[in-house]
C-alpha cells in the first residue's frame, strides 16, 4: 500500500468504477512496464475498458477484464504488446497483462491477483503494470465464473491526473 507521502502521482494513478459498486485505485508502474502502462492510459483515454466485464474470474486466484468481445478471445485493435517481464512478486492486488501462450501477445486484457498465495507463480511469468492501492474489497465482491453468470462490469476507468485537469479547466471558466 502506498501513503500520501509515496502515493503516485496522478498521471500514473488510475481509478476504475466497478459496478460492484464501488472504485478502485491502482498505482501504475511505468518503472517496470512502460509500453504496458502507455497501452493502458491510451485505452483508457479512448473510454475503451467502459462497460466491458470480467470474464474470468476464479476465488482465490485473479479477475480478469479488458475483452470487449467478454469471451476472453478478444481485444484492442492495436497491434500486441512485447513482454515487459520483470521480478516484481505477484501479491494482493497486482495487475498484470493476460496473454497467450506467446509471451509478446498480450493487448488490452488485465487480471488482478486475489490472494499472495494463489499468484506468486505468475512472476516473471506475465507483465506487471500496476498495484491496486485502494478499494480491493470492491474486487472481492466481483462474481465468481468462467465466464460468471451476471458478470460484474468496470463502468468507468480514468486516469487521475485527466480528472484533475478537466476540474482544472472548469474551474477557470
Amino acid at each position: 500500500m502506498t501513503t500520501s507521502n509515496d502515493a503516485a502521482s496522478p498521471a500514473d494513478t488510475m481509478h476504475i468504477e466497478l459496478s460492484t459498486g464501488g472504485t478502485i485505485t491502482i498505482e501504475m508502474l511505468p518503472d517496470r512496464a512502460p509500453g504496458h502502462v502507455e497501452r493502458i492510459k491510451e485505452l483508457t483515454r479512448e473510454g475503451f475498458y467502459d462497460g466491458i466485464v470480467f470474464h474470468r474470474v476464479i476465488d482465490g486466484f485473479m479477475a480478469q477484464t479488458g475483452d470487449p468481445t467478454g469471451t476472453g478471445m478478444g481485444g484492442s485493435d492495436k497491434p500486441d504488446l512485447k513482454a515487459e517481464f520483470s521480478d516484481y512478486e505477484y501479491k494482493r492486488g497486482t495487475i498484470g497483462m493476460a496473454r497467450t501462450a506467446a509471451p509478446d501477445s498480450a493487448n488490452s486484457q488485465f487480471f488482478i491477483a486475489f490472494s499472495d498465495e494463489g499468484c506468486s507463480f505468475l512472476t516473471g511469468q506475465y507483465t506487471v503494470w500496476g498495484q491496486v492501492t485502494e478499494g480491493m474489497e470492491h474486487v472481492d465482491a466481483i462474481a465468481l465464473g468462467e465466464p460468471p453468470a451476471n458478470p460484474d462490469k468496470i463502468v468507468k476507468a480514468t486516469i487521475a491526473s485527466d480528472s484533475q485537469e478537466e476540474q482544472e479547466s472548469e474551474a477557470a471558466e
